[in-house]
Order: structure tokens, then C-alpha cells, then sequence
């Protein structure tokens, strides 16, 4: 693809980064194939290539993005499914990146809008709010049908009927490895997580311990920055990841880390793009250790392999690949792998490559769309008469689980209870 910047614009190095993004496209449209807002939409500006066109038109133009331009590329869920796909290597998501912040800087959006935005940014990133603010729609839910904005009504129907009491586990502290120590890692504990299921972290670290890890909850860790990033607010995102940098750097320096282990996908694309984030900044050889480290849960488990993993019940697994996970970090295999080593019968839905719809904040700012991905993922997901579902994402969990009544679980849950820890608290006794 041909562009047209000019020499100052070049001078930026988010748009000297577009730029070379632009050109790698050849409009072939392979993305179209695979992309769920154009397979919903039919638009061919909901798909790939149509929203790069938008952007390359917004960017070389220096001027205020149109609301045309905005409401395109505010419905690309970011699923980075077109990434896959791309035979040319377009690295789509630093190019979306770059757009959502040229938005949110440059676009004066309706007060509705900036208001939902900024209660979202003020709220999901931190544990102790974003659970007074579940507390709160619990008493709201019933009220719901009320609401005029779909969008107020998909934040109070996410709010669970029940709210898990905050877990010990996510103080800061260490965690002794049993048996000989094997590896010295540090968790990401995540921020929603900490507040909407705390059954994922406490089954991370004694999977991990029981593994021969040590595990460290490092001081002053909280969210990557993803879901700020989401919604174009990259000052806020940078603010939270360079915390989080900072907070594991001191543990590198100290102590040592064989690896940041992550246990929420969307969370683990992120931080393994720090490296990028803070490219030219002081921050940037921190930035790009930490991302160096950071690894999947299933990824650190394929390495050390699963011991005495017979405790569970060989139950049909129906495996939802979650987009981070499959598309924004490539890992595909491993978490099957680890399923079947622990005696469970595996099962995947029709197209797992289509995003279920949650999508960091998506399924809160695009509901009608989300609701539709939602309905066809539980419905592929539910031919396959699975006994549970599981994934590896926190959001898709919450966004499956809203759509169906089979129980739905994380992957490190299943393992974690086959190697010897208890029976998910989602699965109802035998």
C-alpha cells in the first residue's frame, strides 16, 4: 500500500511505525475471511482492510477524525483474528493501537459516551472499586429493562449474583515451591480477576508450587493497562503498565525471575508488547525484560509437564481458544495438550478462530454486536455436548458463561484439580 506522510509526520514515531504497517498491506483481503464484525456486518469497512484504509486516510490527513472513520474502527474488536490470516505479516494491532489514541485525543465524542468511557477506565483497572461498583449493580440489576442505553444495561447484567470474598492469596507474598525449587516466578495477579473470580488465582499458585515453583506476588502489581488501551486511553495504559515494570524489575534485579507468568490472555498479549510500548522512553530496557519473561500459565506448564495428573474425572471438555491467547500471543496447542495429558477428553467448537465477543471492554461499549458473537460461540461451543467449557481468559469466561448454563471454568482449574488440587467450585459434584 502506498502513503503519503509527510517528513514531519514521519518525525513521530507512532506514525513512522504506521507507516511501515500501511505499506506491508497488499489488499489482498484474506482478512475479510476471518473476521468476525465483517462476517456479523457485511460491511466491507468493518473488516481489515476496509478500517486500514480508514486509518491511513485519518492519519495522512492531520485532520479531527469524522464520526464515519470513529464508529468503524470503535466496532473492530481487536481480536487480532486478521493477524492470523494476514500472509503479508501486517502487524495490525500496533496500527489499531495507534488509531484508538489518535481517536481519543483528536474526536470529541457525545458526553454519554465520554462519561461511560472514563467511569470504565476509573473502575475495571482497579479490584476495590470495580467490586463496589458490582456490589452496586447487583442492587440495580433487577431495574435493568429501564435503561434507555443498551450499553448501561449490558455493564449491569454482567454484575454477578454472587461476589467471591477477596482472596488472600493476592497480597503480596511468596509462595514456597514443594519438592525441590525448579523455577522462581512471579504471577500477574490482574485486576477484574481479583474481584470476579478469585478461584483462578489461588489454583494458578498451587498448580505452579506443587510444580516445583516458587511464586512471588510482587508489591504494587495491578492491571497491564490493557483495558485502558482498549478504549484508545494510552496515557493511562502506559501509566499502569510502567507500575507494573517497575514492581517486577525490582524482583529481576533482587531476587531473580525465570519468567512473569500470566494467567488472564488479554493481559499476557499486552505485557508481552511492553518491549514496544516503551521503545525510546527510560523505561524501555525494563519494559523489554519484562516482556521477555512474560509467558503464558500454559506455556511455563508445557515446560515443566504435568506429574501425577490423575485425580480428576476424564470429563468432555469443550476448549474455547480465546483470540489473545491464539491470535495475539500464536499459543494454540499447549493448552489442548495439557487437557488431554491430565485424562480429559477434548472437544472444539465449529470456527474457534471467531471471537466470542468480549473483547477486553467491547461487550460493555458494542453490546449488540458482542450479544450476537456471544450467541453463535455458546451455540458451536454447545454442539459439542461438553460436560464443561474452559478457556484461558478471564473475559471470554464471564462473556461464555453469561450465554449458557454448562459450567464454564479456567483452564488452570482443570489442571490444577487433576494434579491433585480440589474440584472447581463451578462444577457440581458428581
Amino acid at each position: 500500500m502506498q502513503t503519503s506522510f509527510t517528513e514531519t509526520q514521519l518525525a513521530d514515531p507512532a506514525t513512522a511505525r504506521s507507516n511501515e504497517i500501511l505499506r506491508s498491506c497488499v489488499h489482498c483481503g484474506f482478512c475479510t475471511a476471518t473476521c468476525p464484525t465483517y462476517m456479523v456486518l457485511g460491511d466491507e469497512l468493518d473488516s481489515p482492510r476496509g478500517r486500514i484504509y480508514l486509518i491511513k486516510e485519518m492519519l495522512e490527513s492531520g485532520r479531527a477524525p469524522d464520526a464515519r472513520t470513529v464508529q468503524h474502527i470503535d466496532r473492530c474488536l481487536g481480536c487480532l483474528s486478521c493477524m492470523t490470516t494476514c500472509p503479508s505479516g501486517v502487524h495490525y494491532a500496533h496500527l489499531l493501537d495507534h488509531a484508538r489514541d489518535h481517536i481519543e485525543r483528536n474526536y470529541r465524542r457525545r458526553w454519554d459516551d465520554r462519561l461511560l468511557r472514563w467511569l470504565l477506565a476509573r473502575l475495571l483497572p482497579y479490584p476495590r472499586r470495580f467490586r463496589a461498583a458490582l456490589l452496586g449493580a447487583r442492587i440495580a440489576r433487577p431495574f435493568r429493562r429501564a435503561l434507555p442505553d443498551p450499553r448501561l444495561r449490558a455493564m449491569l447484567e454482567m454484575a454477578p449474583p454472587h461476589l467471591p470474598r477477596p482472596s488472600a492469596s493476592d497480597r503480596p507474598q511468596v509462595f514456597a515451591a514443594q519438592g525441590p525449587r525448579r523455577q522462581r516466578v512471579a504471577l500477574l495477579i490482574g485486576c477484574a480477576q481479583r474481584a470476579l473470580n478469585t478461584d483462578i488465582n489461588d489454583a494458578t499458585i498451587r498448580l505452579l508450587t506443587r510444580h516445583g515453583c516458587e511464586v512471588v506476588i510482587p508489591r504494587n502489581l495491578g492491571c497491564c493497562g490493557a483495558l485502558s488501551l482498549h478504549m484508545g486511553r494510552s496515557d493511562d495504559g502506559r501509566a499502569l503498565a510502567a507500575a507494573n515494570i517497575r514492581a517486577l524489575a525490582a524482583e529481576i534485579t533482587g531476587e531473580g525471575l525465570d519468567a512473569v507468568v500470566i494467567n488472564t490472555s488479554g493481559c499476557g498479549t499486552t505485557v508481552k508488547d511492553y518491549g514496544h510500548m516503551f521503545a525510546g522512553g527510560p523505561l524501555e530496557a525494563d519494559a523489554a525484560q519484562v516482556a521477555a519473561l512474560a509467558r503464558d500459565v500454559t506455556e511455563v506448564m508445557a515446560d515443566l509437564g504435568l506429574s501425577d495428573a490423575a485425580h480428576a474425572q476424564p470429563l468432555r471438555v469443550a476448549y474455547h481458544a480465546a483470540c489473545s491467547l491464539q491470535h495475539g500471543q500464536q499459543i494454540r496447542a499447549a493448552p489442548k495438550d495439557l487437557l488431554r495429558a491430565a485424562g480429559f477428553e477434548v472437544v472444539e467448537p465449529r470456527d474457534p478462530h471467531l471471537c466470542c465477543g468480549s473483547a477486553g471492554t467491547y461487550n460493555l461499549l458494542q453490546p449488540a454486536i458482542a450479544g450476537q458473537l456471544k450467541s453463535r460461540k455458546v451455540a458451536t461451543l454447545e454442539a459439542t455436548a461438553p460436560q464443561v467449557i474452559c478457556a484461558g481468559n478471564l473475559g471470554c469466561m464471564v462473556q461464555i458463561g453469561s450465554g449458557t448454563g454448562v459450567p464454564v471454568v479456567h483452564t488452570v482449574e482443570l489442571l490444577d484439580w487433576a494434579t491433585g488440587g480440589p474440584r472447581p467450585p463451578s462444577l457440581a459434584a458428581p
